[in-house]
């Protein structure tokens, strides 16, 4: 895919790469706006949800507050004071005269709350209710609240949806349970009042603020269990495994995942007036995001629009792109051909046509780089012809020569054999086949060469010794750098010199060069006084030297040095770094 895409042409990595923007941009767009459109409604939708949660649980508590204050305004009342009386009397005989007037009192509690279906007061002298309900056995009381009655430290309880055993059945009913209020600083006992809420009537309060039909409200006890439902209900939550469990605080929501695997959102809030039941809001999330279907392929249907468009407008744009840059490659194919005339003219200010002035001026120069490339090999010729005369010193030969005859007139034929085949290897060496280039390991042999027949020409004045690293002798270096420094050391180093002369090379590499360095023990010099007489024309010494700064110039330009260190009477030290290609 990789070398596909490298032998494209440059237009057609244009139109590749503008149409991969240009999708990558549309989807990215499309995809974040609808995760932050579902994440927006569903934020909208959990607020609204907490808002009508909030609102029915005030109405509810509301309701509840106003049938326990009319339950306690029917104890206040004089009739239920004259049957309290009667009951701290012991005094059944007036049973159904308080009944009868009782009545009246019923009838108005149901007045003035309309959610109260029935009331039943539980004395020990009797048992008072509205006749025109229809009551069941006396002893229903007993049987469904005899238990309920015992748990102690309780003055109001509520009862969820169940069916009233204390009057004929109408359908389920929410109960309340209560003790009288202390009357003439006397207490009650066992005598209680219980008020029933027609389970439907309380279900149309729950109901009644909810907006949509997709949001459900339930009001369950803590432990799970029904106070009012729904009454055509899609979502048996209270039957859910773990649900109950999740209710753990007065208010909150969490989203649920039901027994069929759909996520419901979930609100929920404690009642103040009864902290034991719970209002609970239930919505499922897929009915609340449906509306993002049609934003979601509304979505699709743009970008799809957007990359067709995109695919049709690529070769236009790719084409008035490259138009500049194809008319620079016509000219350079015609200045291929040498046709040096030719230059490029753009109405744009951009970059291509910033390439093309500047391919202009270069035009424009070509031939005054011409002329310098002429001189330069000339200059570079002209150094070689003077660096082969400085390896060659006519001293040198005529000494080496006159060595070999009086040695070979002495009978030293092997001496002078060994001359002959050195002087041999230095010629051979030193030419190196023309190429200005050389190895280490052959540097070293022409200047060891150059060394041995120094030595069989002026025996007893020096000794040398060459210290080169393993890795350094397969690096490609300018030839003829070494025997210029020792031809130096031997003939000005030890000229003066009484003692046994010595010559150190020492080659190494040091991170991305190499260091040649040349030690004698002679003399000494004059830094200063030598870099003076190196302009001095004709002093083999300074021509000798600058003519090998030239060379190094030459082929390295500034990333290459030559240094001297040197201390009169006690010797020289030159160096020479060069960059490793």
């Amino acid at each position: 895919m990789k070398s596909t895409f490298y032998k494209m042409s440059l237009k057609k990595r244009i139109q590749l790469i503008y149409i991969f923007l240009v999708v990558l941009c549309i989807s990215v767009t499309g995809i974040f706006s609808y995760l932050f459109a579902a994440k927006s409604i569903e934020r909208n939708a959990l607020e609204l949800k907490k808002s009508i949660l909030n609102k029915s649980v005030q109405v509810m508590d509301e309701h509840l507050r106003h049938i326990v204050v009319s339950s306690y305004s029917f104890m206040l009342s004089d009739t239920f004071t004259q049957v309290m009386k009667d009951v701290r009397n012991h005094n059944d005989g007036r049973y159904y005269q308080n009944l009868s007037l009782l009545q009246t009192t019923f009838a108005q509690l149901k007045l003035v709350e309309p959610l109260i279906d029935t009331a039943y007061l539980k004395t020990p002298i009797g048992n008072f209710f509205s006749t025109k309900d229809f009551p069941n056995q006396s002893n229903a009381f007993d049987k469904e609240y005899g238990e309920v009655v015992k748990r102690p430290g309780w003055n109001t309880m509520w009862f969820g949806s169940h069916p009233s055993e204390l009057f004929q059945s109408r359908g389920n009913v929410l109960s309340l349970l209560l003790k009288p209020i202390v009357i003439d600083n006397h207490t009650f006992s066992e005598v209680y009042m219980v008020v029933n809420m027609r389970e439907a009537a309380m279900r149309d309060i729950l109901n009644q603020d909810l907006m949509n039909s997709q949001v459900q409200l339930f009001l369950l006890h803590k432990n799970g269990s029904e106070v009012i439902r729904p009454g055509a209900g899609t979502f048996d939550l209270v039957t859910e495994p773990g649900f109950a469990q999740r209710l753990d605080r007065g208010s909150g929501d969490f989203t649920y995942t039901n027994g069929q695997g759909q996520d419901m959102l979930v609100n929920y809030s404690a009642l103040s007036m009864n902290e034991d039941w719970v209002m609970v809001s239930v919505q499922s999330k897929a009915d609340l995001l449906s509306p993002l279907k049609k934003i979601r392929w509304l979505v699709i249907l743009i970008m799809l629009f957007c990359i067709l468009l995109a695919l049709a407008l690529s070769d236009l744009l790719s084409s008035a792109l490259l138009k500049p840059l194809n008319k620079l490659r016509r000219l350079m194919v015609e200045v291929e051909y040498n046709d040096l005339d030719v230059r490029f003219r753009s109405k744009y200010d951009d970059e291509v046509s910033a390439v093309g002035h500047r391919f202009n001026r270069m035009l424009d120069q070509i031939q005054v780089l011409f002329e310098e490339v002429r001189a330069t090999e000339q200059d570079k010729r002209r150094l070689e012809v003077k660096a082969l005369q400085a390896q060659v010193d006519p001293h040198f030969l005529y000494n080496t020569l006159n060595t070999m005859f009086w040695k070979s007139e002495s009978g030293e034929k092997k001496d002078v054999s060994a001359m002959i085949v050195s002087l041999s290897l230095l010629f051979r060496l030193g030419l190196n086949d023309g190429k200005d280039m050389t190895t280490v390991e052959q540097e070293i042999k022409h200047v060891e060469q150059y060394m041995q027949l120094q030595q069989q020409c002026y025996e007893d004045l020096f000794e040398y010794r060459i210290e080169a690293e393993e890795s350094c002798k397969g690096i490609e270096i300018l030839k003829i750098l070494l025997q210029p420094l020792v031809e130096n050391s031997i003939l000005h180093g030890f000229n003066d010199k009484e003692d046994l002369g010595r010559i150190l090379i020492r080659i190494h590499r040091l991170e991305d060069t190499l260091r040649l360095e040349v030690t004698d023990n002679g003399c000494g010099m004059d830094v200063a006084k030598m870099n003076a007489e190196e302009t001095i024309e004709g002093n083999r010494k300074g021509y000798a030297i600058s003519n090998l700064v030239d060379r190094l110039n030459l082929q390295y330009g500034e990333q290459a040095s030559l240094v001297f260190r040197s201390e009169i009477n006690v010797g020289t030290t030159v160096v020479i770094t060069i960059p490793i290609s």
